[in-house]
């Protein structure tokens, strides 16, 4: 890590952020979901800032910044209430395989728009019978013979913005002419292709962004809708997973942020028995330590980050799953000492914590399970054998 951990140019970057997210805030978002429809003021906005393509090459539209940055943008958008899920997705997962490993046309055609925002990627890996195996994914694909085309044929499940999306980046298996195994592969998939159907799946969870179950049934694709090399599907997917973990802890420290402020706000003006409560050890101390550890997972955010785009992708992986793991715990946490320290107010709509108590275990679950990840510390780390 450099000696100094937040350069100015990040300080300054946290900043204007910072002020774009108070321009809209909960309110905004908790009026979007209302409505039922999107966060597109704010996504055009920031895509016009340049912070949505802040990751990206320049020569293509973007920052020429990385993963490090979209970071800070994610989470300082989560700190002001109206943080944005497809960040996660559409410029860190996406735009990232595209702009690693895509062809010159694939990068002219998706990078400048990924960039300003006028074009949205979703991305399409978890299937109802995979989980978190990816070895086990069934949607295959298949070469026409007589015209070279794709043929995609499968299901996904948990996909994020289909709906806003003008492609999904989908995960499938191809066969391998030597061996006969299957191999992962990643192919553009344009939400209006034929065979394409998408379905929402009914949430108990708050938020802007839906959820789909899709069908994939014969999709009938280009030659040109492969990303990168069909022998090297499984390096592509890592290269678009570890700044999905990044982004993950960048969306629930933004989170843990925001629940956090409006707790301490609370506590320092709530009076009872001629003393704000926030003067009590018993509410003091609890924020305090959930401040701690909102903090210790951002120096583990910023380390994967900084290692991602120092091209480490080994010591990357590492330390992507365990910021996203200290990060769902510490915004779990954060949320529900908010709301205790609210007492019956923190379950009102007035104060705007309720709803986060389900949001803040999105980071606990996807992209991969807490407990997916003592897995990988436990064995890729501390070289104990697997138990699966």
């Amino acid at each position: 890590m450099p000696p100094q951990i937040e350069s100015d140019e990040h300080k300054a970057l946290r900043a204007a952020v910072a002020t774009l997210g108070a321009k809209y805030g909960r309110d905004y978002i908790t009026r979007v979901i209302a409505e039922g429809r999107h966060p597109t003021e704010l996504w055009q906005e920031a895509g016009k800032l340049g912070y949505l393509g802040v990751n990206l090459p320049e020569g293509y539209g973007g920052g020429g910044s990385g993963i490090t940055e979209l970071s800070i943008v994610l989470e300082e958008l989560g700190a002001a209430g109206s943080p944005l899920l497809m960040l996660v997705v559409s410029p860190a997962i996406c735009g990232t395989v595209i702009s690693r490993f895509g062809t010159e046309e694939q990068k002219r055609a998706w990078l400048p728009g990924l960039s300003d925002g006028s074009l949205l990627m979703a991305f399409g890996i978890t299937e109802p019978d995979a989980g978190s195996n990816s070895h086990r994914i069934t949607t295959t694909a298949r070469r026409d013979p007589d015209t070279g085309d794709w043929l995609l044929t499968g299901r996904k499940v948990f996909i994020s913005g289909v709906d806003m999306a003008d492609a999904v980046l989908i995960v499938g298996r191809t066969e391998d002419a030597r061996t006969g195994s299957l191999k992962p592969c990643l192919f553009i998939v344009p939400t209006d292709a034929e065979g394409f159907h998408k379905h929402p799946i009914d949430m108990e969870l708050t938020a802007a962004e839906k959820q789909f179950e899709l069908t994939l049934d014969d999709v009938r694709l280009p030659a040109d809708a492969l990303v990168g090399d069909e022998d090297a599907g499984l390096l592509q997917l890592f290269a678009g997973l570890n700044p999905e973990r990044i982004m993950t802890a960048a969306f629930a420290i933004g989170m843990g942020r925001y629940a956090l402020s409006r707790a301490i706000e609370y506590a320092r003006d709530r009076t009872v028995w001629k003393t704000p409560i926030g003067a009590h050890q018993a509410i003091a101390h609890p924020l305090a330590q959930a401040h701690i550890d909102l903090e210790l997972a951002r120096l583990m955010m910023q380390k994967a980050a900084y290692l991602y785009d120092a091209g480490d992708d080994i010591g990357a992986g590492e330390a992507a799953n365990m910021a996203k793991y200290a990060a769902g715990e510490a915004c779990v946490r954060a949320v529900d000492q908010a709301v205790h320290t609210l007492g019956g107010n923190g379950l009102t709509r007035e104060f705007g914590l309720a709803s986060l108590i389900t949001a803040a275990r999105v980071a606990r679950i996807a992209p991969v399970s807490r407990e997916m990840i003592l897995n990988y510390v436990s064995h890729q780390t501390l070289g104990l054998p697997k138990s699966y």
